[in-house]
């Protein structure tokens, strides 16, 4: 049985956990929305529908296993939880080496959360070309044996990155790094869409993915500051943290593209928002107000900068989500080993290189950048190219050009009728 620690429950503490993970939630259907926008309109409902189906699948791997191997005692290593918690039975009591103020099935459930969202984010870079049912099984065996490994390297109190001193607030590595190393995996085994790069592939509906966004960045407030898991000053000082940090990404990416382009676009200015956000993640709960703000401007611009990798090296990172995610985690993560301050966490024992704390934390957090990218790429793409080799990835030529809506779901977005003196078009 797995060594727990006795929880005393915190009323107040319990409601803030439960809200965040409600917020936590809402950012999948913002993730989903965010995503339609960006693809062609006969691909709308398959981006969607593989976001929901997200939160269906991971649901129940959570529930069965993926918690277990997350949070239960280390099984050897530091690698993998065991699975004392198979079914949640038993984890109602208590998290093994975490002093929580919370129900642990609060904690269960607010955890689900996120990997629901990681497994929806590495949706965007497949977008357009990938089957339904492959996209359903790719999500069942990531989420248990990428995503519950990297979890519990960082989140459990044995696992290995977790006793290196590796500082991950709320996912830079679990979260963001991994999707986006994940995302990149996908896409080299499934192949670029067709007549990527030569055709124009412009979003088809910029105020659903600005509606995306506004959900995105609503939800990220509890993703953070519900990281805390009790509701107090660090709560408070991370929601700041992160809706300054959007702030900062945002005006990051829209300053360097209208330099650069001459324009500052809608497009622009949820994207930097977005890879803001993505990079306060690991550090919300160690930088003080300026710092964040500063974090954001160098994550947007950056991250804007790291789009044209993908036509430099030629894989399709359909939505960059590699440019985005995995280059805005890895700007975040680091972030903490520059920026993290004591007087914002106690738990911050080296503080980060400019502010004094020398090289130490900063050389920890580059350990967990490069463990985390070399497994969630060198796995994933393993199962992908099983999956390949097996039941296949992709949808059929005529099916892509069709549109996933209609060749894997049996219906459209958008339903356009007019009426002339001829009759009805539809």
């Amino acid at each position: 049985m797995p060594l727990l620690t006795e929880v005393h429950v915190d009323p107040g503490d319990t409601a803030w956990v439960i809200v965040c993970t409600a917020l936590v939630l809402l950012m999948t259907p913002g993730l989903a929305f965010f995503y339609a926008g960006m693809v062609r309109s006969r691909h709308v409902l398959g981006m969607i529908m593989q976001s929901f189906a997200a939160i269906a699948v991971v649901s129940v791997t959570w529930v069965v296993v993926g918690y277990s191997l997350a949070f239960d005692q280390d099984a050897g290593g530091g690698l993998v939880g065991g699975l004392g918690f198979v079914g949640l039975h038993g984890a109602e009591v208590g998290v093994p080496g975490l002093d929580l103020s919370v129900p642990p099935l609060a904690f269960v459930a607010f955890q689900m959360m996120f990997a629901i969202l990681t497994a929806a984010l590495i949706s965007g870079a497949s977008a357009d070309r990938m089957r339904f049912g492959a996209f359903v099984t790719f999500l069942a065996i990531w989420s248990v044996v990428v995503y519950a490994p990297v979890a519990h390297w960082t989140w459990s109190p044995g696992g290995r990155l977790a006793r290196l001193g590796l500082l991950d607030f709320a996912g830079g590595t679990v979260v963001e790094i991994c999707s986006g190393a994940s995302a990149l995996a996908l896409v080299l085994v499934i192949g670029p869409r067709r007549g990527w790069p030569r055709e124009m592939m412009a979003p088809h509906n910029l105020p659903l993915t600005l509606l995306g966004a506004g959900l995105l960045w609503f939800g990220w407030i509890g993703f953070n500051a519900g990281s805390a898991l009790s509701a107090g000053q660090l709560a408070a000082s991370a929601a700041l943290a992160t809706h300054l940090s959007g702030v900062g990404g945002m005006i990051g990416w829209l300053v360097l593209e209208k330099r650069v382009t001459g324009k500052a676009t809608t497009l622009g200015g949820a994207s930097g928002a977005v890879a803001g956000l993505v990079a306060i993640t690991p550090a919300a709960g160690f930088l003080s107000p300026i710092p964040s703000i500063l974090l954001g401007m160098v994550a947007g611009a950056v991250c804007l900068l790291a789009i044209r990798l993908k036509f430099r090296f030629r894989y399709d990172d359909s939505l960059d989500v590699v440019a985005v995610h995995y280059v805005g985690g890895v700007i975040g993560t680091i972030g903490v080993g520059l920026l993290a301050a004591a007087a914002v966490n106690p738990a911050v024992v080296h503080e980060g290189l400019l502010l004094g704390g020398g090289l130490g934390q900063l050389g920890r957090q580059l350990v967990g950048v490069v463990a985390v990218s070399l497994f969630a790429f060198g796995v994933t793409y393993v199962i992908a190219w099983v999956l390949r080799s097996t039941i296949g990835l992709r949808v059929t030529p005529d099916e892509e050009y069709e549109g996933l809506d209609s060749s894997q779901h049996a219906e459209t977005a958008y339903e356009l009728t007019s009426t002339s003196g001829l009759g009805r078009v539809s």
